[in-house]
């Protein structure tokens, strides 16, 4: 059992923001967008990424539209470092797109990084240092004053190696690892320090990152510590406010989206939300979501499929099929009431009119995935299900009576067999139900002739095994087969004739429905199929074996 927990943890304490503005924002615009898949997400990795793989997902990442990638962390290992020099002498680099590279704030690495960096048309580099009590007293054994200067002597030192490199477009980003566990006046005096010892102006922006390098509290909690610094730092107008929120309390997205809404202007992130413990914000979820919202997000998932073929081929993980616009299953529907209700709402869909299915927020098509899944048909499936895939794969439109009786029979298979049934099977299921049919009775043969001012039928069947040939006469050939088929000895009806058109031109076939009633009131359908709507309506596993099943003893 879980011990009292007021024994153990700590809400995490809120900062002072009695007049918060964000609740009553909306985001308006996407964010500048920075993937850390190569270096963060790459860490996160069982078995990091090759050169090989690290560059295929590169460029993934350049053609979904990444304009910032963290690419490495060049002075961790000689094969990181090579990668990023492989990207610079191969010229494999977009031109507009800058790649950044990470760096602790240490003077060795600081120059093995900047060094890595050398003939880039444009580069980040990223300076992290943890600020937070514990990591002071815990893990760097520092005071505030130490911490403020391992931050300000490794943007000097920066600043003077990136002078000696005029060629390159050089950005500075700082980020207090643990931001939202550091004071905030703390941090505010560490982030106008060093953007004043890298001379930040509005036409030499700093990056100022706040990452939930732990996700300690509520998403409301980290916009409050946004929206505290957004009004709190100086040089504001000389500050580009950053987030890397990670998902340790599995509310990531909400926390950057709340983040946008108190003042925060780039987003960093990965691919599905690699990355450290539980993960980094989910770039894929937090964009689209954005695209819902009508705004243009600036990144290109226009084919998903791709991009998580890409993902899974580079870092050997597996998006979830519950994944948010990316998994196998998100636009997947198996229970009957979400089926007939999405049904309906493609039976309503105008041309290029809002998109407004129910049970389907996004539109499938705009990431490259079809219709065909959608619905998929188990035990737990109704009848719009079986019908939509029945029409939507094999232009069979049933009428709702059918609908209700062909999904008991597919409930029985569902029920007898376990798992889920493909629209194939489905056919297969329907033929041998309603068309291809021989017992109780077989249909062989029919003759239609002119009775007076009727129509007259000789019906050849197979009845308990014997051939028969019945005749009857009717006000068409519907009639008079019903009429035939009474002379087995009991009386049947017709409740419901329909008919419909399945494909079309030379391959098109009619469709005939009917439903009969015997005397004591039971009902069932029969279904034909033939290039000739009278033919189809008489022709095997119609009129002739539904009688049969309400004629036999």
């Amino acid at each position: 059992m879980l011990t009292d927990p007021s024994r153990k943890y700590r809400p995490f304490p809120p900062v002072k923001l009695a007049d918060r503005q964000w609740p009553n924002r909306t985001i308006s615009q996407a964010p500048i967008w920075m993937s850390t898949d190569l270096r963060d997400g790459n860490q996160a990795l069982f078995e990091p990424m090759n050169a090989e793989r690290k560059l295929r997902l590169f460029r993934t990442l350049c053609a979904i539209g990444f304009k910032e990638i963290e690419v490495a962390f060049p002075s961790a290992s000689q094969t990181e470092f090579d990668f990023v020099r492989r990207l610079i002498d191969e010229a494999l680099i977009p031109d507009d797109v800058t790649i950044e590279v990470l760096s602790h704030a240490r003077e060795p690495l600081l120059r093995r990084t900047v060094e890595a960096l050398h003939g880039a048309r444009s580069a980040i580099v990223h300076i992290v240092n943890a600020t937070s009590q514990p990591f002071r007293e815990l893990v760097l054994g520092m005071s505030r004053a130490g911490v403020l200067a391992m931050a300000v002597d490794a943007v000097r030192l920066v600043k003077q190696l990136t002078a000696d490199q005029p060629q390159t477009q050089w950005r500075l980003q700082y980020s207090l690892e643990t931001f939202t566990a550091t004071e905030p006046d703390f941090a505010v005096e560490v982030c106008d320090a060093v953007s004043a010892a890298w001379g930040a102006t509005p036409d030499n922006k700093i990056i100022l990152n706040l990452p939930s390098s732990v996700e300690t509290a509520t998403p409301n909690v980290y916009a409050d510590q946004i929206e505290w610094m957004h009004r709190h730092i100086a040089r504001r107008d000389s500050v580009i406010l950053s987030v890397h929120p990670h998902n340790d309390r599995g509310t990531a997205v909400a926390a950057a989206e709340l983040a946008l809404m108190a003042g925060a202007e780039r987003v960093e992130g990965c691919l599905f939300g690699n990355g450290e413990r539980t993960s980094n914000v989910d770039l894929v979820t937090l964009a689209l979501n954005l695209y819902t919202q009508g705004i243009a997000p600036g990144l290109d998932f226009s084919y998903i499929n791709a991009v998580v073929r890409d993902f899974e081929a580079c870092t050997g993980l597996s998006v979830p099929p519950r994944q948010p616009y990316a998994g196998e299953l998100v636009f997947t529907a198996f229970s009957g009431s979400h089926q007939d209700a999405i049904k309906k709402g493609f039976a309503a869909r105008q041309p290029d009119s809002v998109w407004n299915v129910p049970y389907l927020p996004f539109d499938p098509a705009d990431v490259g995935r079809g219709y065909d899944a959608v619905i998929r048909i188990n035990s737990q499936s109704g009848k719009g299900g079986i019908a939509h895939l029945l029409e939507s794969h094999y232009g069979v439109v049933l009428p709702r009576r059918l609908q209700i009786e062909f999904s008991q029979v597919v409930q029985l298979h569902t029920d007898r067999h376990g798992g889920e049934i493909g629209a194939e099977q489905l056919w297969r299921l329907f033929a041998q139900t309603y068309l291809d049919v021989a017992k109780p009775m077989a249909y062989l043969g029919h003759q239609l002739y002119e009775h007076a001012q009727d129509q007259g039928i000789r019906l050849q069947i197979e009845w308990d095994g014997e051939p028969r040939t019945l005749t009857g006469v009717g006000n068409g050939p519907i009639a008079a087969a019903v009429q035939a088929l009474g002379t087995l000895g009991g009386a049947v009806s017709v409740c419901s004739y329909e008919e419909r058109s399945t494909g079309s031109g030379g391959d098109a076939q009619a469709c005939a429905f009917v439903e009969l009633a015997a005397a004591k009131g039971q009902t069932a359908y029969g279904v034909g199929m033939d290039g000739n709507i009278v033919s189809a309506s008489i022709t095997p596993g119609n009129i002739e074996w539904h009688a049969g099943v309400l004629l036999a003893p």
